[in-house]
């Protein structure tokens, strides 16, 4: 018998990090933290803001540690994300009692996982859980990104089943949120209505969410495929900056926040957002990346 469908709570995730991680010059520490304290006024849910992973793979995100030290979080109920690629970046990762999520790229290609975790993919799994043990012990949760959730351009075998069987095995592990990752923006709106369609069905304990890369051209098909069937967790950046370092030379944008908020509006989301706050950190986007 088909169980309900869970009633999910609507979560907007901006992505300072993945706008961050793959920029050209260092951005300094002080910006850092001015830009993410910032975007902590304006309402968002979670703000995934930083990375546990080797300084030698993204030097950008190697001050995350005092970046997080020096975050004020009493006057907000945004929650903070970072990302970690292994145990020992989990294990620094949880000694930061503001941070509620620890996010793990999951690769369903085998070749993105070597080049983005230096990990195959069972051994990555073998990591999920461990990392997963560890969130349960020191009261975090993980998320689960499942990068190039929508196919790849590697060659690697793909089909929309592999995607649902490693969902599957994610949400028997205990893990309550994954994403599906565009990660090189090759997602189609039909596809992605579709996948996120038979995971919220399927998976009715799980957030299901996704984390779109796009051109400006086609990103409100595709959030509107993911809306319809039912997605209510999304993930954008300021200005629509960003992407995945190790994914391709040439990156594909992030979902445009600055778009998605009045999409959003416009289905009866959003309304406790902090416009002045949202106008100050778009102010602050623009003279960072630049």
């Amino acid at each position: 018998m088909q169980l309900p469908i869970e009633k999910k709570e609507f979560q907007l995730v901006e992505c300072p990090r993945d706008a961050m991680q793959g920029w050209p010059h260092f951005i300094p520490t002080q910006k850092k933290i001015e830009y993410i304290q910032s975007l902590l006024q304006v309402g968002f849910h979670t703000l995934d803001c930083g990375s546990f992973v080797s300084p030698k793979a993204i030097p950008q995100m190697a001050d995350t540690p005092e970046v997080f030290s020096k975050l004020d979080v009493q006057d907000t109920t945004t929650k903070l994300l970072a990302i970690v690629a292994n145990l020992r970046g989990a294990r620094d990762a949880v000694h930061f009692e503001q941070l509620t999520y620890l996010g793990f790229p999951f690769s369903v290609s085998e070749t993105f996982q070597q080049r983005n975790t230096n990990s195959s993919i069972q051994e990555s799994l073998a990591r999920v859980a461990e990392i997963q043990n560890l969130c349960v012990q020191k009261n975090k949760s993980l998320v689960i990104y499942l990068s190039m959730g929508f196919g790849n351009p590697y060659g690697d075998p793909y089909n929309e089943e592999i995607v649902f069987g490693w969902a599957q095995k994610m949400a028997t592990m205990g893990v309550k949120i994954i994403s599906v990752a565009d990660t090189v923006g090759l997602a189609e709106a039909e596809q992605i209505g579709r996948v996120a369609s038979y995971l919220i069905k399927e998976l009715p304990a799980v957030q299901v969410g996704v984390h779109l890369h796009s051109t400006p051209f086609h990103w409100k098909q595709k959030i509107e495929a993911a809306w319809q069937a039912g997605c209510q967790r999304f993930d954008g950046a300021m200005k629509g900056i960003g992407g995945c370092p190790m994914a391709d030379d040439v990156l594909v944008g992030n979902m445009d926040t600055e778009l998605m908020i009045p999409f959003f509006k416009g289905k009866a989301q959003l309304s406790q957002m902090n416009e002045a706050a949202l106008a100050r950190c778009s102010a602050l986007a623009a003279s960072i990346f630049v």
